[in-house]
């Protein structure tokens, strides 16, 4: 009985050093993705209010280089992260979070203050709600990866194809589906998080390098969510 008593308090222990560790790791996620956020809002602000480098940015071949610079720093992080330091790691998503502000800058002069700040909060309860869902849900949807990529691709296609035919029904569309495909993507990222840590359990560097990869993609699905949410109901300057 004594033995007995000792496995099952043993195993107790063990799920709850688990359930907190588990709880760190997401909370470093989300530290990291906060972060990265206000740094993007405040480069973003920062040089909306500023006609001259707007000017030196959005009227010069520069404005093509920080279109596409992010893309890049994706690309780079994606490539590269298992060979850098978590340090190093957080720092290059640091930089991608404030080159992606200075692109986001010219929402501040298609959308009123007061618009983006109502959208943000709406698409930050939103984010909240479907993460917490991917988080404490008992289904399995890890099978929703292949059709939420397959749905990001085809919306970009569509949105680099309405560049040519400037259809406001099809922007409409690829708006609506890219934030249902979006939202999507949050709680199977979140899901996807959690099962990464019980594999990584132990490896702390490697946990700490998928701690700052999770963050870009929750980053990145919060992103296109509210931008997507702005499309949809920013409603414009006059």
């Amino acid at each position: 009985m004594d033995n007995q008593h000792r496995a099952m308090t043993g195993a107790q222990t063990m799920d709850m050093s688990t359930d907190q560790g588990l709880r760190t790791f997401m909370l470093g996620v989300y530290n990291h993705m906060i972060v990265a956020m206000g740094i993007t809002g405040a480069v973003a602000f920062f040089f909306s209010q500023s006609p001259q480098l707007m000017k030196a940015v959005f009227s010069t071949p520069l404005g093509f280089v920080v279109m596409f610079a992010p893309l890049g720093f994706v690309f780079f992080l994606a490539a590269r992260v298992n060979k850098m330091s978590p340090s190093a790691a957080r720092l290059t998503f640091y930089i991608f979070a404030a080159v992606m502000g200075v692109s986001l800058s010219t929402i501040f002069m298609r959308y009123t203050g007061m618009a983006i700040a109502q959208i943000f909060f709406m698409t930050a309860a939103m984010f909240g709600a479907l993460s917490l869902w991917g988080y404490t849900t008992k289904k399995d949807i890890s099978g929703w990866g292949s059709f939420l990529f397959m749905g990001v691709i085809g919306i970009i296609i569509a949105s680099i194809v309405n560049i040519f035919l400037g259809s406001s029904a099809i922007q409409f569309a690829v708006s609506v589906l890219g934030l249902l495909i979006f939202a999507g993507l949050t709680a199977y990222d979140t899901q996807r998080l959690k099962q990464s840590y019980y594999i990584l359990a132990g490896d702390v560097a490697m946990a700490a390098r998928v701690s700052i990869m999770g963050a870009l993609s929750l980053y990145l699905n919060f992103l296109n969510m509210f931008l997507f949410m702005l499309s949809l109901f920013g409603g414009g300057r006059n």
